[in-house]
């Protein structure tokens, strides 16, 4: 069977070819293995250059099959010219299902590091951050993000993450969507990865129109995930420039999320909660926004407080019973 495939994609007509590709992507990880010297790869990227739709979607499950568990296929696949037409096929194809294989596969060949940089200067990171925050179904966005994630592990990549304008893509994606969503999780936490790896990055996200506000909403109403991951960009937004940031960080009413994490939050977002409300403890008049805290928050969250006993360090303890006495001054 191996043979047949092989001789189809090489040599057969439009129909023996989207056949074989069919065949290859229902073969066992062995068969498959057996057809790695191959070359097969090279007329599958082929097939990728028409403008039938059945040949693209076959070529890409083909593609895609190949590469799973493979880093050396995964390597294959981008020496054989696959990068830039799946670069077109993101930019002008109108197909829902092609859009979703090829970001597939873009997620799938973004995991190989020996690939990381060849797929970040084919112009295909724009692209992706265009689809952060798209139209496009809900998995396009979650592989497009993951596809992101997968890149920000190479430094010398983050320059042109950084002047993509994905920051701004990711922030609008978290307030537009619900901040409990597993799609604002991962929106998020490449936010952190970007901000905590890039200074420029960092002033770009602060800076930002209503980013601090996005941040806050989601301290209160994300997952655990996504308020752990927002503390730890407002705490890095505010050790960048105390002065600048802290009274900003107060007004958008940060104080009832920022308590409350610092009680009920993951074990991290528990001990980032805590360091922020140290650089914010000694600003005292923050504006009346803050001021008009709902009392009965305040009293559960210290509730809950009493509820830990020992669980809760004494210093800790001592400086949140300082906050809200300021809030009630």
């Amino acid at each position: 069977m191996e043979k047949e495939v092989v001789e189809n994609l090489w040599n057969g007509d439009r129909d023996s070819q989207i056949q074989a590709a069919l065949e290859l992507g229902r073969l066992s990880r062995k068969q498959r293995h057996k057809l790695e010297e191959s070359g097969v790869m090279v007329p599958l990227v082929s097939m990728l250059h028409s403008q039938d739709y059945e040949a693209i979607e076959a070529a890409l499950c083909a593609l895609l099959s190949l590469s799973f568990g493979s880093e050396r296929n995964k390597i294959r696949i981008i020496k054989s010219g696959a990068l830039p037409v799946l670069v077109s096929l993101l930019y002008c194809h109108s197909q829902t299902v092609i859009i979703q294989l090829t970001l597939a596969a873009m997620l799938t060949l973004s995991s190989c590091k020996a690939n990381k940089v060849a797929i970040a200067s084919s112009g295909a990171i724009q692209l992706l951050a265009e689809f952060v925050n798209s139209n496009c179904s809900t998995q396009s966005q979650l592989d497009a993000i993951a596809t992101l994630h997968n890149l920000t592990t190479c430094k010398e990549i983050m320059p042109l993450i950084v002047s993509s304008g994905v920051m701004f893509s990711l922030l609008e994606l978290i307030h537009s969507t619900v901040k409990s969503s597993p799609l604002v999780e991962k929106a998020i936490e490449l936010l952190e990865n970007i901000v905590s790896s890039s200074e420029s990055a960092l002033c770009k996200a602060a800076g930002a129109g209503g980013a601090i506000g996005i941040l806050v909403e989601t301290i209160e109403d994300g997952s655990l995930l996504s308020k752990e991951h927002a503390v730890s960009i407002l705490l890095l937004i505010c050790q960048s420039c105390r002065e600048k940031y802290r009274g900003l960080i107060l007004t958008e009413g940060v104080m009832p999320g920022l308590l409350q994490l610092s009680v009920d939050g993951t074990w991290r977002a528990k001990s980032i909660a805590q360091e922020l409300l140290l650089l914010l403890r000694d600003c005292s008049n923050y504006g009346s926004r803050c001021k008009q805290i709902n009392h009965e928050l305040i009293e559960r969250i210290m509730e809950e407080i009493e509820a830990e006993g020992e669980k809760l360090a004494d210093t800790t303890l001592r400086l949140v019973e300082e906050m809200i006495a300021k809030l009630n001054a």
